[in-house]
């Protein structure tokens, strides 16, 4: 039976939401990833560095860690062990915040996340025009402090050419912006993929949905809701696209879930909320799509090498090891209904270290 490890995956794109639901979803993350980056998109968005804090201590009570800053910290840095076994790295929400404000709390988070306004979940308040002169003094001040500028590349066209419009944005930024680190997230085109190689400040996470689905499997027969999610899955040359970055461990792309937890009866009903919930299966999809076309070797690089190389990180140390084995994914999870729920899928978890 073929065995496949792991070492500390990362999810560099994940929602957890807040209250019951974080609750629910967020040891399923916790339990086979090493890190996983944040978003703060929440009601209201997470702006302040006490928001911040406030809600990474709620996201480590639903772990089952809880924060113990001064003994915790003692403790570790004398047996020269780093503490826990999953950091939740914290982003807040963009505005065009003042130096004196990044530099306050820096330290606290991980990168910013742009969206444009009312483009997808919780972004009223995002960005309405991208206007390189009013952006100007916060992105300098991110790209002096090494703060990761994680963007929603969408614009509001037509739903298929929304991400391939945003292209334009993305040149703009990297040209002017050379030293800020951009991260063009969940991409779904080779629009996005040709754009890896022409800039080297520009990076891309990938879900695991838009390694395997196209338009075609959201609506091209009966209506899958548990599919659809913003950026929309897009068309085969796109997926393969992808495929071929991923597959190859393109050293600018990195996995990130974009997991997204809604409860059913919001992704079943005529205003369907966007959102793939992937957390739980994540790894074993990965795997089995990886082995399928012989490139289970290069999975470690897209769900953790990339990124650390990347950011210059140091995860904490976890080993996943999976099976070739058979695993059916359960109808639901408390409320939230999964990729894949009721189907089985041929890898699973075998051990955590």
């Amino acid at each position: 039976m073929k065995t496949h490890s792991l070492l500390m995956p990362l999810d560099m794109h994940l929602h957890l939401r807040d209250g019951e639901m974080l609750q629910n979803v967020a040891k399923l993350t916790s339990y086979t990833f090493s890190g996983a980056v944040i978003m703060p998109n929440l009601v209201p968005p997470v702006k302040t560095k006490e928001q911040v804090l406030a809600y990474k201590e709620r996201i480590m009570s639903a772990c089952g860690m809880e924060i113990q800053e001064d003994e915790f910290d003692e403790i570790f840095e004398e047996e020269g062990l780093s503490g826990g076994d999953f950091e939740p790295l914290m982003t807040i929400f963009y505005d065009n915040y003042d130096e004196d404000y990044l530099d306050d709390i820096r330290d606290e988070i991980f990168g910013i996340k742009l969206y444009p306004a009312g483009i997808t979940t919780n972004s009223e308040g995002g960005v309405a025009s991208f206007d390189v002169e009013t952006m100007r003094p916060t992105l300098e001040a991110m790209a002096r402090m090494d703060i990761p500028l994680l963007v929603h590349g969408e614009t509001d066209g037509f739903v298929m050419d929304r991400e391939a419009e945003f292209m334009s944005v993305y040149e703009l930024l990297a040209m002017n912006f050379p030293d800020l680190k951009i991260v063009m997230e969940h991409i779904t085109t080779k629009a996005a993929v040709d754009m890896l190689d022409k800039y080297p400040n520009l990076y891309a996470t990938i879900t695991v949905q838009h390694l395997l689905i196209t338009l075609d499997e959201v609506a091209g027969g009966m209506l899958q809701p548990h599919l659809f999610c913003k950026p929309i899955a897009k068309r085969p040359e796109d997926r393969e696209a992808l495929l071929n970055v991923a597959l190859n461990a393109h050293p600018k792309v990195m996995f990130g879930s974009d997991s997204a937890p809604h409860p059913q009866h919001a992704k079943e009903s005529c205003g369907c909320a966007a959102g793939v919930f992937t957390a739980p299966i994540a790894l074993q999809v990965l795997c089995e799509l990886f082995d399928k076309h012989g490139r289970l070797d290069n999975l470690q690089s897209f769900v953790s090498d990339n990124a650390q190389s990347i950011y210059g990180i140091c995860p904490e140390f976890k080993e996943v090891t999976l099976v070739e084995q058979p695993f059916k994914v359960p109808a639901k999870y408390g409320e939230v209904v999964p990729m894949y729920a009721g189907e089985t899928i041929g890898w699973s978890i075998e051990d955590v270290l």
